[in-house]
């Protein structure tokens, strides 16, 4: 009796933590949206100089006060599914544990204080709460287009790397060092610069010769920027046939998220989902 008890009080509170489908889930992540906003414009603030003495006493203890609430929410987390590594070392699990320690931290080596401002990363969980199950969708397509198309973009990026190993070679044996192309790499760093279209302008070419491979090497640079992104643009159009699928439903069991839409069952280890 006492485990049935316990097993419906972690599901319900598994529920509002991890889920945005009810009242309580929602105004949850809601709330907790809200005390990352404030604790990162606290840290923001707490940075100018030149402010009245008692602002920062306020903000000094406002955030211990956040960092206390956040504190509750990460063991929360840990408590309210049945297996807490899938959470401690999932990549939110890890974001919330970083995210929570600085000010503890604090304590023992002075100026760490700053790194609080990585809970804006905690921000993504705002996909959550507005519960835009499209948009998520779309989000998941574009990461499995960006994985698809690595081994694309890693060999074309080594003939861009060789491109500019053959382009600043030359480019040094024309203009030398007077022109300010004092050696290969500084040649290269230039080809670099120019065929990413930057152009900085602290190295340039002045004789005719250098700035004829110059006009080469800036007509290839729009050619250069628009491969990846065909590249991409190709795996993305091909993922747009596959299922949507929501975080909104997270197994308490192995805290899996990527379900299908309609999911009765974790398809990463089976256990049944909450009920909508």
């Amino acid at each position: 009796m006492e485990k049935t008890e316990k097993n419906n009080w972690q599901k319900k509170l598994h529920e509002v933590i991890y889920e945005a489908d009810t009242p309580a889930g929602k105004l949850f992540d809601v709330v907790l949206l809200i005390l990352i906003l404030v604790s990162v414009a606290f840290v923001l603030l707490e940075s100018v100089k030149g402010l009245d003495y008692g602002l920062y006493t306020f903000l000094y203890y406002a955030e211990w006060v956040i960092t206390f609430l956040f504190t509750i929410e990460y063991i929360l987390r840990i408590i309210s599914i049945k297996n807490p590594k899938k959470y401690i070392f999932s990549f939110f699990g890890i974001i919330d544990f970083v995210s929570t320690i600085p000010l503890y931290i604090s304590l023992i080596f002075a100026g760490s204080g700053a790194l609080m401002t990585v809970r804006a990363l905690r921000l993504l969980r705002v996909f959550r709460i507005l519960k835009v199950t499209r948009f998520i969708g779309e989000g998941n397509k574009l990461m499995a287009a960006l994985r698809n198309s690595r081994p694309k973009i890693l060999v074309f990026l080594f003939a861009v790397l060789i491109m500019s190993l053959i382009a600043g070679t030359a480019m040094y044996m024309i203009e030398g060092e007077d022109s300010g192309f004092t050696n290969i790499p500084v040649s290269i760093y230039w080809c670099i610069v120019t065929l990413t279209t930057v152009g900085f302008g602290d190295i340039h070419p002045v004789t005719p010769a250098g700035q004829f491979l110059a006009s080469i090497i800036m007509i290839l640079g729009y050619g250069i920027i628009a491969v990846p992104t065909g590249i991409v643009g190709a795996e993305y159009a091909k993922s747009t046939a596959r299922k949507p699928i929501t975080n909104t439903q997270n197994c308490i069991n192995c805290n899996e998220s990527n379900h299908v839409n309609g999911a009765e069952f974790c398809h990463n280890c089976g256990n049944k989902l909450n009920e909508k």
